[in-house]
């Protein structure tokens, strides 16, 4: 990180309370920066952010498609450093409250680069789009270069908020990029619907994981520190490597199916695999994984942490965790 790029910099965070948003603050908060922060009230218990963090954050209130509150709070802020990661992003929730997710997703998604544009204090805007951008495709992994084609809920609102933030740089000249990354895990991500934190929570409470799919679904999977670097080195290369108007893919590059590393988590635990195979799972594509070349190119991104040592970081994390709050076992 170049503590120099950032000090007196005015950042706003989208989402800053959720899994990534929370360490992307806290790796922020080690410089001199100056972070707002725009969440829901969420109600959560905690974050991976101390209480001592959150007080140095600017927090405001509110939700993204609330245009006037972005306007006001981007011009009198005078942000000039957005990270929009604020999302409905758990497919199954997309799929039962459809208008939700297009309305958080898409509308909220051209209110903060519309408010930007307004503003005009923005330099960079940083947009988190997903793997899910790109719907299925036989052709694997997936480039940048591919077109985007969501199908579903989830997919279709990643798809439509991303072409959106490409028009306003190829219109208006904003300064965007585009981020797709796929599955993030590691410390911190309170959403038990999500693989990894579920079959953690499982292998330390006894319980039976239940895998909705058949467990051959194949997906790459990162850890949310490797993710942070690689937006943060975003923002400090986007204006002197001409980075406006980029998609980057970030991934570990070595795609699991659900099933391995499901057993993997459970041999970090030392226990045996107590798992139940659903196959009820609709309307999420089988196969589906990343080429972060463009990243590694470009950027000089790299992944920094290997699968088997950041989930023995994750487990550890939790099981820390649980012994202090019981109140996530079902």
């Amino acid at each position: 990180m170049k503590r120099e790029f950032w000090k007196g910099k005015r950042v706003l965070i989208t989402g800053y309370e959720g899994f990534l948003g929370s360490w992307l603050c806290k790796s922020l908060l080690t410089t001199d920066s100056q972070i707002i922060g725009l969440d829901i009230r969420t109600h959560r218990k905690e974050t991976i952010l101390t209480k001592d963090e959150l007080k140095k954050i600017d927090v405001v209130k509110g939700n993204v498609e609330n245009f006037r509150l972005l306007c006001d709070l981007i011009k009198n802020k005078k942000v000039e450093i957005v990270f929009h990661l604020a999302a409905k992003s758990i497919v199954g929730d997309c799929l039962q409250n459809p208008l939700a997710a297009l309305k958080t997703n898409v509308e909220g998604t051209w209110s903060v680069l519309e408010a930007s544009r307004r503003a005009g204090c923005v330099k960079t805007i940083i947009i988190a789009s997903s793997d899910k951008a790109y719907g299925e495709h036989k052709k694997l992994p997936y480039k940048e270069s591919m077109p985007l084609k969501g199908n579903h809920p989830y997919d279709v609102s990643k798809s439509c908020a991303d072409l959106i933030a490409q028009m306003y740089h190829h219109t208006f000249g904003l300064g965007v990029i585009i981020t797709r990354c796929g599955n993030i895990y590691g410390p911190g991500d309170f959403n038990f619907s999500r693989l990894v934190p579920d079959a953690i929570r499982c292998a330390i409470s006894g319980e039976t994981f239940f895998i909705r799919s058949d467990g051959k679904f194949i997906r790459d999977y990162i850890y949310v520190e490797d993710v942070v670097r690689g937006y943060i080195m975003l923002a400090e290369k986007a204006e002197r490597l001409g980075l406006y108007g980029e998609a980057f893919n970030f991934s570990n590059e070595k795609p699991l199916s659900v099933l391995s590393i499901v057993k993997e988590i459970y041999r970090i635990a030392g226990k045996k695999p107590e798992y139940k195979i659903q196959n009820e799972i609709q309307h999420e594509i089988r196969n589906q994984y990343l080429s972060s070349n463009k990243a590694r190119k470009l950027l000089g991104w790299n992944v920094n942490h290997s699968l088997e040592k950041s989930l023995k970081k994750t487990y550890r994390w939790y099981n820390d965790y649980f012994m202090k709050d019981v109140s996530y076992r079902r």
